[in-house]
Parts: C-alpha cells; structure tokens; sequence
C-alpha cells in the first residue's frame, strides 16, 4: 500500500501528491541511480540454455579428443571462462557501450575489414588464411564479423524503418557493406561462413519489410559468383561431387563424410556411452572441431543427441519471442540476427555431419573446439541477454508507473 500523505499540519490541497519515484521516467532512473547500481535481472531461460551449453561442450570436448583430451580441455575450459566472463560482462553494459562513438556499428564494420584485410597476409594454415597467429592464441576475423554485420545492419535498418517497402534504393548500402565483407571472408578461402552470413543478412532485410522482388535483383548478379566458385574451384567441385556419392570415392575425397556415417550410425538408439567412440581414434578427421557432432552421435545415440537440437530449436524459439516483444527496431533486429547465427550455424554442422550438406568447415556453437568461435558465440548471447534485460527492465518501470497511477484513481 502506497502511503500518499505525510503526518503534517493540515492544509487545504486541491491535488494529490505523488511519490517522487513516479513523476516522470528521468525522476525514476535518477532515484534508481541514487539506490546504487543494481544489475540487469537476465531471462532466465537463455541464461540457462547457455550455461547448458557450455557446460556439455566442455564434456565432448574432452571426449571426441581422442589422444590429447586433457590439453584439449584446459583450453577449451580457458576460452570457455574468457567467453562466460565477456558474456557476463556485455550483458550488463552492452547498452551503455554502444552510445559510445568508438563503439559505433560503422567503427565496428571498419575495425573489422582491417582485421580480414590482415589475415590475407598471414601465413597459411591448412592451405587457407583464416587466423592471425598470437602464440598463445589465434584470432579468427570471420567470427567477430558475424556479430559486426548484424550490428551494422540492425543499427542501419533502424534508422530506415518503414521506408524499406517504399523505397529499394536503401538497401544498396547495407548490401554495399555486406557484400565486401563477405567477399574478404571468401578471399579467405572460406565459403562456409559467407553462406551463412549471407543467408542471415537476408532474413534480416526480410523481416525489417524489404521485398523479395528488390532482392530477386542482388540475387541474380550474385549467383554466376557462386557458381564459379562451387564449380570451378577444383578442391570445391571435388566435395559436391562426393557429397553427391560419397561411398564411390571413400578412399579420397568422401573419406571424411563416409566415417562420419560411421560414427553416427553406429551410435544407435542410445549409443556406446560418453567416451567410448571408436572413430575418434584419428578414422574421423577433425573429430574434436567440425565433425564434434558424429562422435556426438556415436556416444550418446539418437534418442539424446535429440535433447540436444531441442535445446537449440528452443534457443531459436525464445530468441525469436524475445525479438518480437522488443522495444526497439534496432533491439529486434539484433536479437533476431545473432539468434538465427548462433541456430542456422548449429543446423548446418549437423546437416553436414548426417550428410545433407556437402562438407564444410563449419562449427557447432558452443561444442566444437576453437577460441575464436566460442568466445564469440558467448559475446552474441551476452548482447542478446542484455537487449532482453533491458527491455524488461523498461517494461517493469512502466508497469510500475500504470500500477500507481490505477491505485490512485
């Protein structure tokens, strides 16, 4: 019960007083800044996703790592603590970060072009230049574009919300930016994450009110790109055609997808148990990073590994609903853009993994070993959480307001 008067000398008010929490929004946040600083209540539910995550990533690592499980692991267990602990971090001060001119989505764009400019020029590593070798770590750009491109792009499509369906000229820029990053990630030899980027920057114009036909356009100019570069580079027209029949060149080039069905099959039902794959012992390449999900299979079976694209199904559920009920345009947007990375990404390394996609050097978030990717996919869910947070935070303190203001009618 709100308490409206004071015990004071008696005198005539043609008003009611109303506590100074209430008097307006600035009078409210300035009373909350007096309190003290108090941290943003997170949703609970991506909270626990995530921590599911990591915590049953750290478990396969250990497992799919066949001969050097326990240096795997205390990597794996340090970029899991640099990723929780930016996630955490971002999640209370994302908000305040990003009206900060240096953190500006255009500054982001160009801090990022620098950086796969730079990894052009880098040694190669497997035939490919994808890291910038630190030592004792080795940055992968690629990953800290995906969330770049999705802040750029949510920040610009707010800024011409509404005009979108009216006007096709305002896609030429963010496609302008898009396009030439995606275009130095594939000078990098890297087709995979291109494809996925791609795929979310059109779901995005999408969903921001652009028209399929303005797209049909880009679409088209594009597509002689992707053809050559699935067609006529040698080592990728090797892989679709041993996608397409992967047992008639197991000895070479379907060697990997063909002991992948190994492992996922063998599995069964229920599984051999957690840490008695068979293939991992080097007939599976890259068994601990990209194919993580066959001795997946192989261990646990079919009927558990389902609890785990649940999980993601449900993490791509709740982004979703999060992204619908936001406050803002750019809020919105940039739920939606990091959630459907984070699950498209999943979804592709699985379908890989089963077959029904040609192989790829793609990750599955929060699973697969490396620095990079999993300290960015825990950077996207610290933005995510703390958009969330935020939002809810706002929708608390007007709920408040309308409930005094209902007391005192």
């Amino acid at each position: 019960m709100v308490k409206l008067f004071n015990k004071a000398p008696k005198r005539r008010n043609n008003f009611i007083k109303r506590p100074a929490l209430y008097k307006d929004r600035s009078a409210a946040f300035g009373a909350r800044r007096q309190e003290g600083w108090k941290p943003l209540r997170l949703d609970r539910r991506l909270a626990f996703i995530t921590f599911a995550f990591v915590l049953f990533g750290l478990i396969f690592t250990y497992s799919s790592s066949a001969f050097d499980s326990t240096s795997f692991f205390k990597r794996q267990l340090l970029f899991d603590i640099m990723g929780v602990a930016a996630a955490l971090f971002l999640s209370q001060t994302y908000d305040k970060l990003q009206k900060l001119k240096i953190f500006s989505p255009m500054n982001l764009m160009y801090a990022t072009w620098v950086l796969l400019i730079i990894v052009l020029f880098t040694r190669t590593q497997a035939n490919v230049h994808r890291w910038i070798d630190f030592g004792f770590f080795k940055l992968q750009p690629s990953e800290i574009a995906k969330v770049t491109l999705v802040i750029y792009v949510a920040d610009y499509l707010d800024n011409v919300s509404g005009r979108l369906a009216k006007n096709w000229k305002l896609l030429i820029k963010p496609m302008a930016v898009a396009g030439f990053t995606l275009l130095l990630i594939l000078a990098e030899k890297d087709i995979g994450t291109p494809t996925l980027m791609g795929a979310v920057f059109v779901f995005m114009l999408l969903v921001a009110g652009a028209k399929l036909k303005h797209l049909a356009v880009p679409a088209v100019a594009v597509s002689p790109l992707i053809i050559h570069q699935l067609l006529f580079v040698p080592y990728r027209r090797e892989r679709i055609f041993s996608f397409l029949n992967p047992f008639e060149k197991a000895g070479s080039s379907g060697y990997q997808l063909v002991q992948s069905f190994l492992a996922v099959g063998s599995g069964g039902w229920f599984g051999k148990g957690l840490g008695n794959s068979e293939l991992k012992l080097e007939y599976l390449p890259a068994a601990h990073t990209d194919f993580i999900f066959s001795i997946m299979c192989e261990e646990l079976g079919l009927l558990r590994v389902v609890v785990i694209l649940a999980f993601f199904c449900w993490l791509l559920i709740r982004g979703i609903s999060l992204a619908r009920v936001a406050k803002t345009t750019f809020h919105s947007l940039v739920i939606f853009g990091l959630t459907i990375t984070i699950c498209m990404q999943a979804f592709f390394n699985m379908a890989m993994a089963v077959g029904l996609l040609p192989t790829k050097g793609i990750a599955l978030p929060f699973f697969s070993y490396g620095g990079s990717s999993v300290i960015m996919t825990l950077v996207m869910m610290g933005i995510i959480l703390n958009m969330a947070a935020v939002d809810n935070t706002q929708n608390n303190l007007r709920e408040d307001i309308t409930n005094y203001k209902n007391r005192n009618k």
